[in-house]
């Protein structure tokens, strides 16, 4: 049972995708409109339907049942049952793949890099992922510590992950940063940088991985900490300078193949 079948149950009520995501990602797959592409690790497939409605013809692969049940069905997007590391798919089946924040649920990156390979037709692949170097300079660490451990252990050094795909498919990797706006509406771990609130509402929670693997203790003591220094201006004292900032570093990456 993968992770998501146990907390993704309501996933596509904060993990919605962000328009200026969708569009880097686009222009990176540098793949005219009617190709097919591969979106690894889809979820409930939000961003598979963001480019089934640009016009490309997309094949959703997805291990989770829980997830694949809130997907939104669409005539261009057909869906496969299955593991990165082993997709039924022959090869060259696809024009590009899409990997949008999954990496860090696939226990066999290599092998999983491999089989992405294998079924891109054009070699193009997108990784959306996250440096994870990154991660202790981000405020939300100081109320739940266990996010650097969890994120250290679970995602790979964008730089070592470039590594592996240069090594797999012989071609050059560019690692672009994803600088975050204020707004976005892909809920994912960062995307409150200036929004502290958000993370007090437990609908937004069950769409981060990492909230559902902490202790309950450090669950709630965090939560009580950041709530008190938010109502009691705190929180702005320490990082009210970020609600200056139109976009914020926290770690994103996109792993391109060239």
């Amino acid at each position: 049972m993968t992770l998501y079948d146990s907390i993704g149950s309501d996933y596509n009520s904060t993990r919605k995708p962000d328009s200026r995501i969708v569009e880097q990602l686009i222009n990176l797959l540098e793949l005219p409109t009617g190709s097919i592409v591969a979106d690894v690790g889809a979820g409930t497939g939000n961003y598979s339907y963001a480019l089934a409605n640009l016009g490309y013809q997309v094949i959703a692969i997805e291990p989770s049942q829980v997830m694949q049940r809130q997907r939104q069905h669409h005539p261009q997007i057909s869906w496969i049952s299955a593991v990165a590391e082993q997709i039924p798919l022959p090869d060259n089946a696809v024009d590009g793949v899409l990997v949008m924040l999954a990496l860090h649920h696939i226990n066999g990156i290599n092998l999983a890099i491999a089989e992405i390979n294998r079924i891109s037709r054009t070699g193009k692949i997108v990784i959306f992922a996250f440096e994870q170097s990154k991660i202790p300079d981000f405020w939300l660490t100081e109320y739940f510590p266990g996010f650097i451990n969890d994120t250290l252990n679970t995602f790979p050094s964008t730089h070592e992950l470039a590594q592996i795909i240069k090594n797999i498919t012989h071609q050059t990797v560019d690692i672009i940063p994803f600088l975050l706006p204020t707004d976005l509406s892909d809920l994912f771990a960062a995307s409150g940088w200036c929004r502290p609130e958000i993370y007090l509402d437990s609908q937004v929670r069950h769409g981060i991985s990492t909230f559902a693997k902490i202790s309950v203790n450090e669950l709630n003591s965090g939560l009580k900490r950041l709530k008190t220094d938010i109502d009691h201006g705190i929180w702005h004292q320490k990082y009210g300078h970020l609600l200056e900032q139109k976009h914020y570093d926290a770690g994103y990456r996109i792993l391109v193949t060239r």
